[in-house]
């Protein structure tokens, strides 16, 4: 009987610690079966990063833009998809926009169409990825930050040589894709305050919404109807080559001058044989790699970023004005961009 009640007595003693015990393992268990606590992190895998790039046309421009995307792929092993919507249309920009959303994009930069026109799809894409815009602005919409050329310098840029290859004067007509583009309006607001007050006048605009065959086509009834035009520009990269296809058909070379924006491979052939004066260079390559290190930074550590984000959200890449006396130079430094 006594050993039978010391018994009982330890049994009550330990009864506590065993009940402890118990819970402690099935805590233990519970936690193992779901994957919660300390397991989780060992064993899950890091999270896919989704980054998209979005041109405002499939032009041979965006070329070099893309380089600077892998470039950046390369140094940070990510996967930054390019999407170029095939006739720079509006609409097809907004599907990609719409579409990158409803995928789940962490980031998405891109180069708005028509951006005071492209608000609403912008800030449905905002609300879902981290937004960016580069080369054409959406200032009024929710972007986060816009990287890319001040299009305003860059019009007054290739304004101030027009005046220097016009120093008497003369009549002038500008050619674009689209006149309703952030930075189709900044160049020409800035190529018309350069020649303010120095007797040139733009006596005709054209539109083209990004038809290669229309751009050219433009140049030549312009030409035609004004015997005594000086000088014709081109504000998006394709109106270069139009525009010297066009001079060269209706035999006006050294008759009516160029000036025009960009590096495609036929604007740069055009200065090195006189049909076009000069061109103004953007660093599309920074846009592909600068856009893509923002996504990504602002996708993945978002509190960071932000703190390092301009006070005038926006990042200027710079120009350069390339003549006959420089283009030699630009294609080798453009060749070895494009490896």
């Amino acid at each position: 009987m006594k050993e039978t009640r010391s018994s009982g007595k330890s049994w009550a003693v330990m009864a506590p610690f065993l009940m402890a015990l118990l819970a402690i393992i099935g805590c233990s268990k519970k936690n193992e079966g779901t994957g919660a606590g300390p397991a989780e992190g060992r064993d899950a895998k890091p999270k896919i990063v989704k980054l998209a790039f979005i041109t405002n046309n499939a032009s041979e421009f965006w070329k070099i833009a893309q380089a600077g995307v892998r470039k950046y792929e390369q140094e940070s092993k990510v996967q930054v998809d390019v999407k170029m919507p095939p006739n720079g249309t509006t609409e097809e920009q907004n599907q990609i926009l719409e579409n990158l959303s409803s995928q789940g994009y962490d980031a998405i930069a891109v180069s708005a169409v028509a951006p005071n026109d492209q608000v609403p799809v912008l800030n449905k894409a905002a609300e879902r990825s981290k937004l960016i815009t580069f080369d054409s602005d959406a200032p009024k919409s929710n972007r986060l930050l816009y990287i890319g050329t001040n299009n305003y310098e860059a019009g007054k840029a290739l304004g101030a040589h027009i005046v220097k290859l016009l120093p008497n004067g003369g009549k002038m007509a500008v050619f674009v894709g689209m006149f309703s583009a952030d930075n189709a309006k900044q160049r020409l607001q800035g190529i018309q305050d350069a020649i303010a007050g120095k007797n040139i006048e733009i006596v005709d605009k054209r539109e083209d919404n990004t038809d290669r065959a229309k751009a050219r086509s433009n140049v030549e009834d312009i030409i035609n109807a004004h015997p005594d035009l000086s000088l014709v520009a081109g504000l998006w990269s394709y109106n270069g080559p139009a525009i010297a296809a066009a001079i060269e058909a209706l035999g006006k070379k050294g008759k009516v001058l160029a000036a025009v924006f960009d590096e495609e491979e036929e604007t740069l052939t055009a200065i090195e044989n006189g049909t076009i004066s000069a061109t103004v260079v953007q660093k599309p390559f920074q846009f592909g790699y600068l856009a893509s290190k923002w996504a990504h930074e602002l996708a993945t550590k978002p509190d960071a970023a932000g703190t390092q984000i301009p006070a005038d959200k926006s990042i200027d890449t710079g120009i350069d004005v390339i003549e006959k006396s420089s283009v030699a130079e630009f294609k080798r430094k453009l060749a070895e961009m494009k490896k």
